[in-house]
Formats: C-alpha cells, structure tokens, sequence
C-alpha cells in the first residue's frame, strides 16, 4: 500500500539546498529563542508551594526586567550558582526598605504586609534588616518549618534573570 506522495514528502522529504537552509534557520532560532530569551526551568521542591508546585514545568522570562526592577509581589528566577541552578522566589522587599518577621508576620517598614499567596500559617522570627541597594529580599512561599530549613534573604538585582512565564 503506497503511501499519498504529500504524507510521503512530509515524512521522508528531499534534502534539497532549500530544505536543509530551512533546518537550519529553525534549530538556530529554537537554540537563539530557548537559550537565551525562554530559559526552560524545571520546578524542584517545594519551596514555592501552592503557586509553584514540585516537578512542573516551566520556562524563565529573560526580557522581564530588561527596562524595570522586579515589584513586590513578583516571583523571580534567581541565578544561585553558575548557569545551571536556579531558584524560584517571590520578592517581598525592596531596595532600602527594612524587612522582618514577627510571630509569622512580615513586617516591611515597621507595616504588616498581608501576603494572600500563602496557604499555611508559619511562625518565623527574624530581626529587621536593611535592604542594601540594588537588591531585593526574597522568600518562598512555602514557609512551614523552622526557618533556619529554608533559603531566603538579600538578592543582587544582577543575579535575577527574569520571571516565570506562568
């Protein structure tokens, strides 16, 4: 049974000059677009829970901040150590402004912050502290636990390459 010559063109197609080019300038723009501006990011524990779950999928929004500062609220995708390892955190504080908590409250500036994000309660303790310029404090979501168990703190502004793309 002989195959339609278009299905059969689709499947095994002539490498023609034209057609090799057109590979080409696919793979090059797939390697340019998921290299460089939609940085595929896989989800790994469960530090970000509820909004981020562990295992999903997800890419890295390089163009996010190019012309703006990450804003409170923001979830970023942090640089932690070389190109490979990344985290996902949500910024709660910002350049200047003091951060603590208090009996499970984040205080900024001495005001409580209502975080509606956050799904179980927590009871951290943490003295105030100064962000230093051109960086952000950030958080996870997820905040259950003793606090020494969790990664959190001051960030360089330089270190965050950009936003969930969902």
């Amino acid at each position: 049974m002989a195959l339609p010559e278009t299905i059969r063109n689709f499947l095994f197609p002539k490498f023609t000059r034209s057609f090799l080019i057109r590979v080409g300038c696919v793979t090059l723009l797939a390697y340019l677009v998921f290299g460089y501006l939609l940085i595929p990011i896989r989800i790994k524990g469960h530090s970000m829970d509820p909004t981020y779950r562990d295992g999903e999928i997800n890419f890295c929004w390089r163009l996010q901040y190019i012309l703006s500062k990450p804003k409170r609220g923001d979830v970023v995708v942090i640089r932690f150590a070389g190109q490979k390892v990344t985290l996902l955190k949500r910024v709660v504080a910002l350049e200047g402004e003091e951060v603590e908590f208090r009996s499970g409250k984040l205080f900024i500036n001495g005001k409580e912050l209502g975080e509606p994000y956050l799904r179980y309660p927590y009871d951290w303790n943490l003295p105030p502290r100064k962000v230093e310029p051109n960086s952000v404090y950030v958080v996870g979501d997820y905040r259950e636990g003793p606090i020494h168990k969790h990664f959190f703190g001051q960030v360089s502004l330089k270190r965050i390459l950009g936003g969930p793309l969902w």
